[in-house]
């Protein structure tokens, strides 16, 4: 088993605690988005796919039983299938729209393009949201941190730090099913107290997997309270990919080089 296909079951092991800490996504990013019939991979708990529901009906697949299960719960109009999208038989009636919000790292990277490519009516768009940590914020709690994870984590770069958000690169595969991809990116902030940020980390799958994890958020608490007087701020980046599927025919693109 791969790193990939064994981090990405972590999720689910504390269901309730990953809705109730991971952070939703703007608004207006869903307003560059149209149904009506769309497909959603590795919705989690659902907080993309209430929103989509407001653009058409939403059929989720969903990894996690756990997840799925709270994911009904918050977007009960949404279909929400349990499936590992990588082998879920695709109907036979295409999509307007597959999206997979901070998800489509986690599936095959070899197959997902095609899938979803083939998953899609002709026209049909792809839209792939991911969620990058970035510069800004409260920015020396941050270079503080970097300690407490080279003194528990020995995979930790020495010296890491965020990047700004003007430096995190435009990604999507290259892929000869999809058009060029436009994208849009929107900057934010959100507040923690102590507890809300311990949440936070504890819905990483990095972090639930890691060993000396209990002593790691032991010490970003007194970290925290200590020096920060029990509240930071943490500055995200969401960036929205969106392609078309590629007319039938149309040669390939060239390789695209990102700026």
């Amino acid at each position: 088993m791969t790193d990939r296909e064994r981090l990405r079951t972590t999720f689910g092991a504390d269901a309730a605690r990953y809705h109730r800490a991971r952070p939703t996504y703007p608004a207006e990013l869903f307003g560059r988005l149209r149904g009506p019939r769309i497909l959603e991979i590795g919705p989690g708990t659902g907080q993309a796919t209430l929103p989509l529901t407001a653009l058409g009906h939403v059929t989720a697949v969903e990894l996690s039983p756990a997840l799925a299960a709270l994911a009904r719960a918050h977007a009960p109009a949404a279909d929400v299938v349990v499936a590992d999208f990588d082998s879920w038989p695709l109907p036979g009636e295409p999509f307007d729209l597959v999206v997979s919000a901070t998800a489509f790292h986690w599936l095959d990277p070899a197959t997902r393009t095609a899938r979803c490519a083939a998953a899609l009516r002709p026209g049909g768009a792809l839209a792939v949201i991911s969620t990058h940590h970035v510069a800004g914020g409260t920015e020396q709690f941050f270079v503080d941190m970097q300690e407490c994870y080279e003194r528990w984590d020995p995979s930790t770069p020495p010296g890491l730090r965020l990047p700004r958000a003007a430096d995190v690169p435009r990604e999507f595969d290259d892929s000869p099913e999809f058009e060029e991809p436009e994208f849009h990116r929107y900057e934010w902030e959100r507040a923690y107290d102590t507890e809300a940020y311990v949440d936070l980390l504890l819905t990483y799958s990095n972090h639930i997997a890691l060993p000396t994890r209990d002593e790691l958020v032991a010490d970003i608490r007194s970290l925290i309270d200590t020096r920060f007087g029990g509240r930071i701020v943490k500055r995200y980046l969401t960036q929205l990919a969106v392609a078309r599927v590629r007319a039938a025919g149309t040669n390939a693109a060239p390789p695209r080089v990102e700026s």
